[in-house]
C-alpha cells in the first residue's frame, strides 16, 4: 500500500519527530510517524505542533489525575434501618 504522503516525507517527519522536545527519549516507527502527520494534517498544524500539545495535553491529564487520586475517599456509610435489618435476618439463630 503506497503511503498517502508525498516522497521523502518520511525523512522530514523523522527529523522534525527529533527536534520535538520530550520526544528525544523516544523513537516513532514510520507508521506512528505516518499516523501522527495524518492526525496533524487533519488538525491543520505542523507535526512539530501537533507532537507538542499532543504531549502538553497528556501532562495537563497526568496532573488532573493525580490531583483526583490526591483526594482521600470518604469512609463508607453506616448501614441503613432496612439493611441492618436485612442483615440480621440473614444471621443464624
Amino acid at each position: 500500500m503506497r503511503s498517502p504522503l508525498p516522497e521523502g516525507a518520511d525523512r522530514a517527519i523523522h527529523r522534525a519527530s527529533a527536534r520535538v522536545p520530550g520526544m528525544s527519549d523516544r523513537t516513532m516507527t514510520e507508521a506512528q510517524r505516518a499516523y501522527e502527520a495524518k492526525r496533524a494534517a487533519k488538525a491543520g498544524m505542523s507535526l512539530e505542533k501537533w507532537l507538542v500539545e499532543k504531549e502538553r495535553r497528556a501532562a495537563a491529564e497526568a496532573r488532573a489525575e493525580a490531583a483526583t487520586v490526591a483526594v482521600p475517599a470518604a469512609p463508607p456509610k453506616k448501614p441503613g434501618f432496612f439493611g441492618r435489618l436485612l442483615e440480621k435476618a440473614q444471621k443464624p439463630i
